[in-house]
């Protein structure tokens, strides 16, 4: 099987060895062009999309980190209202 393809191959380079190859006249033309501009767009749109995420999850963090102390803040007042105050001036252990 192996010297089947070897022969063909070989049979298909020969066949092939008459035509003169220059690599000055290869080029992509359009088609690699536009291959490229697709990518090229794809990879910024992406870029875009992911700034976008994480500016949002930075501004989800940071409205939950208020929410948070605002919610403590709630908390110490009203056991500090209840207790006289002597709970707002206790340390926290956390």
């Amino acid at each position: 099987m192996y010297t089947t393809i070897l022969e063909l191959s070989t049979r298909f380079a020969l066949a092939t060895g008459d035509k003169e190859f220059d690599p000055d006249t290869v080029t992509p033309g359009i088609w690699g062009f536009v291959a490229t501009a697709v990518i090229a767009l794809a990879v910024v749109g992406i870029g875009f999309d992911m700034v976008r995420r994480i500016r949002r999850t930075n501004y989800k963090a940071e409205i939950s980190a208020r929410l948070e102390a605002e919610l403590a803040e709630r908390e110490a007042g009203a056991t500090g209202a209840t207790d006289g105050g002597t709970a707002a001036s206790a340390p926290d252990d956390k």
